[in-house]
C-alpha cells in the first residue's frame, strides 16, 4: 500500500487589524470617522475597508487624499497589501485604479482645489473613503454623498474617513463627529422627503499611537518624536486634543467650563445683566448665500474689557451655508431682538465698509437705513484687526483675565473662532475659504475699540507681547512627562 504524506497548508496573513482598527471595521453606520491623533493605523484601516466588496464585479470604491503628492504614500501602501492578497489584481498608474479579478475597481482620487469635486460628477461609488478628512472642506466631503450609489445589486453603499485635529476642515469635522458627541455612540439623523422618512447615522471611533502596538514594537521611540513637537501639535497628534492643533490662529482662546463664573483663565463666561452705563455696540458682516453675522458687545468703561453678550448668525444646518435672508429680514430680526432685550439703550452699529457699495443701485447700508438700522463704517484692515483679537485674548499673568469675554450663549463664536486656521499663501492671515464671518464681524468692532500692546509683568515690564513668539512653549529643551 502506498502511503501519501498529508500536506498542511498554512494560510499567509497579509494584514490583520489591531483591536481598535477592528472596532472601526466592524461599524455598520453610514458614516464612520476614525482617528484623532497620529500613529493609530488609520490609513491601513481605510485601505482594508475598501477591499470588503471586491468580489462583486460591479463594485466601485474610491479613496481620497487632498492632493496627488499626498496620494503617493497611500498608493505605495496599497501595493504592499493588495498585491499579495490579490496576486491577479492590476494597478493602473495613469488612472490611479486597482482592477481586481472579479472586475471590481478601487480608485484613488484627490481634490486639491474645491472645483476638483466636479470631476466626479456622474460617477458612482459603493464605497467612499477620505484619508485625513480635516484637509477637506465640508462642501467637498458632502458633494460625494450624491456619488455614493450602487452600480448593481448586492453592494453596500457607505462612507468612511480618518482624521487628525487641524487643517482647513478642523471646525466642521469636530462639529460633525466629535463635539458634544460620545465616542462609539451611534447618532441617528432623520429627515422627511416627499412624505417619506429617511434615517442616516454616523459614529466616531477614537484612536492614538498607543493603540498601534505594531508601530510601537517597530519604533518604540515614535512617542518621543511626537513629544518633541511644539505644544499645539503635541497635544493634537499625541493625545488627539481637538482644542489645540497645528495651524490654529487663536491658540490663546480658552473655553474652561469651570470658569464660567470665576472669569479667570477662560474667555467663556455665564451671562450677566449689562450695566446701563456701559457702551453697547452691534457689529455686522453681510452674507446671503454665505452666512451673515451680527454680534452685540458691551464695554466696561473702567477696565476697557469687552463682552460679547449676544449674536445672530444666519447659517443653515450645513456649515458655511447662508439662510439667504434679505436685508429687510435681517433688519426686522435685529429690531425685534433689540426691542426685547436692549430697549431704550443706545447701540452703535459697526459694519463692513463694503455694504456702502452703491455701484449696482442702493447699497446694503442704505437698505438698512430705510428699515431704521444704522451702521458706521468699520475699519477693514485685516492684520491689525487680527492682532486686536490676539491682544484681547491674551490672559494677564497677574489677574488671570483677558480683555475679551464671550457669554456661553454665543455658541457660534465659541464654535468658529478656535477652529480658524492660517492661509497657506498669506501666512499671517486667516484662511478665508472657511467659515470666517463671525471673525470678520468681530474685527470691525475691535478696530473701533482698539487696545495697544499689553506689557508682560514680572521682570518683563518693558517687553511687548508678541503672540507669534510669546505663545511658543517655554520648555522646548526641557524634560516632559508623557
Amino acid at each position: 500500500m502506498i502511503q501519501t504524506a498529508e500536506v498542511q497548508i498554512i494560510p499567509m496573513i497579509i494584514w490583520e487589524p489591531q483591536p481598535k482598527q477592528a472596532q472601526f471595521l466592524e461599524r455598520a453606520e453610514y458614516e464612520a470617522c476614525y482617528g484623532g491623533s497620529a500613529g493609530g493605523g488609520k490609513s491601513d484601516s481605510l485601505l482594508a475597508e475598501a477591499l470588503r466588496q471586491v468580489d462583486i464585479p460591479h463594485y466601485r470604491g474610491i479613496v481620497f487624499r487632498k492632493t496627488v503628492p499626498q496620494l503617493s504614500e497611500l498608493i505605495d501602501r496599497s501595493i504592499q497589501i493588495y498585491s499579495p492578497a490579490y496576486p491577479k489584481a492590476v494597478f493602473n498608474q495613469n488612472k490611479l485604479c486597482w482592477q481586481f479579478p472579479s472586475g471590481a475597481k478601487i480608485y484613488f482620487g484627490h481634490m486639491q482645489y474645491s472645483k476638483d469635486k466636479t470631476k466626479y460628477q456622474g460617477k458612482r461609488y459603493d464605497f467612499i473613503g477620505f484619508d485625513e478628512l480635516t484637509h477637506f472642506t465640508y462642501e467637498e466631503y458632502s458633494y460625494m454623498f450624491s456619488r455614493n450609489r450602487p452600480g448593481g445589486p448586492g453592494t453596500r453603499c457607505y462612507i468612511r474617513a480618518t482624521c487628525n485635529p487641524g487643517g482647513i476642515g478642523h471646525g466642521w469635522v469636530k462639529e460633525r463627529f466629535i463635539q458634544d458627541k460620545e465616542p462609539y455612540k451611534r447618532y441617528f439623523y432623520k429627515m422627511t422627503i416627499e412624505g417619506v422618512e429617511y434615517t442616516r447615522d454616523r459614529v466616531f471611533i477614537p484612536s492614538n499611537v498607543f493603540d498601534n502596538k505594531i508601530l510601537l514594537q517597530n519604533n518604540p521611540d515614535y512617542v518621543a518624536n511626537l513629544a518633541l513637537l511644539p505644544e499645539a501639535e503635541r497635544k493634537a497628534l499625541l493625545y488627539g486634543d481637538w482644542n489645540s492643533f497645528s495651524g490654529q490662529v487663536f491658540r490663546e482662546f480658552r473655553n474652561n467650563s469651570e470658569g464660567y463664573y470665576s472669569q479667570q483663565d477662560t474667555h467663556v463666561i455665564a451671562p450677566f445683566i449689562i450695566p446701563d452705563t456701559w457702551r453697547r455696540y452691534r457689529s455686522f458682516d453681510f452674507g446671503y448665500a454665505k452666512p451673515f453675522s451680527v454680534g452685540w458687545w458691551a464695554v466696561d468703561p473702567n477696565t476697557q474689557i469687552v463682552y460679547r453678550y449676544r449674536e445672530l448668525y444666519g447659517c443653515t444646518a450645513t456649515p458655511n451655508e447662508g439662510v439667504k435672508w434679505t436685508v429687510q429680514e435681517i433688519a426686522q430680526e435685529i429690531k425685534k431682538i433689540e426691542n426685547e432685550f436692549d430697549k431704550g439703550k443706545h447701540i452703535i452699529g459697526v459694519a463692513d465698509p463694503s455694504i456702502w457699495d452703491s455701484s449696482r443701485g442702493d447699497s446694503i447700508a442704505e437698505a438698512f437705513e430705510k428699515e431704521g438700522i444704522f451702521w458706521e463704517k468699520g475699519d477693514n484692515k485685516r492684520l491689525p484687526g487680527k492682532m486686536q483679537l490676539h491682544y484681547r485674548f491674551k490672559i494677564d499673568e497677574n489677574t488671570k483675565k483677558p480683555m475679551l469675554y464671550v457669554f456661553n450663549t454665543c455658541k457660534e463664536f465659541i464654535r468658529i473662532i478656535p477652529a480658524l486656521v492660517y492661509d497657506d499663501t498669506h501666512v499671517e492671515d486667516i484662511n478665508t475659504s472657511i467659515e470666517d464671518h463671525i471673525y470678520d464681524e468681530t474685527r470691525y468692532f475691535l478696530m473701533h475699540e482698539t487696545v495697544k500692546f499689553r506689557t508682560v509683568p514680572k521682570g518683563k515690564a518693558n517687553t511687548k507681547y508678541n503672540p507669534l513668539e510669546d505663545d511658543k512653549p517655554n520648555n522646548m529643551y526641557g524634560f516632559m512627562k508623557i
